[in-house]
């Protein structure tokens, strides 16, 4: 009779721990534009939510986060799957100096942009959440004819390790 009020206990703590587990927090893509001009076409994307909560507190302590975006240009083809045309990485990085105080944006792949230090986080999370000028391709190599669209993936990491692979 004690054994199976243990394994009722445990198992309502289980069900508990299960449904409290803490929200995910998704980056959501607040403006994707894309120009196409006489040379090339270009993509700004600004994101919302490039922060969670959760990564605040690392964040303090000094670890840095970083954020990855996988900036696609597809071609639409009917009745046959669509044609991967070019696809750009950029990854920034957030790290924090305690000492100083101070964050630090940094580019680390896929744009040439120089670092960009402040003491408020809310522009540092500007700063990382704003990426423009992304050239994907020169506009001669397109068909003039054809169904061209963006897709942008977005992922956040503190350190760097749980989600780029």
């Amino acid at each position: 009779m004690r054994g199976l009020g243990l394994v009722y206990h445990l198992g309502a703590a289980a069900m508990v721990l299960a449904v409290a587990a803490p929200a995910r927090a998704e980056l959501r893509i607040s403006d994707l534009d894309v120009f196409l001009n006489d040379h090339e076409v270009t993509v700004h994307v600004v994101l919302l939510g490039v922060l969670p909560a959760g990564l605040s507190e690392g964040i303090q302590s000094g670890i840095p986060a970083h954020i990855r975006l996988d900036i696609e240009l597809w071609q639409y083809q009917r009745m046959l799957p669509d044609r991967l045309l070019v696809t750009k990485t950029v990854e920034r990085a957030l790290a924090y100096n305690v000492v100083t105080r101070e964050f630090k944006v940094a580019a680390l792949k896929g744009e040439p942009r120089l670092v960009h230090t402040t003491r408020d986080l809310r522009d540092a999370q500007r700063v990382l959440s704003d990426i423009r000028g992304v050239k994907m391709t020169p506009a001669a190599d397109l068909d003039p004819n054809a169904v061209i669209y963006v897709r942008v993936n977005a992922t956040t990491a503190l350190n760097g390790e749980n989600t780029f692979v």
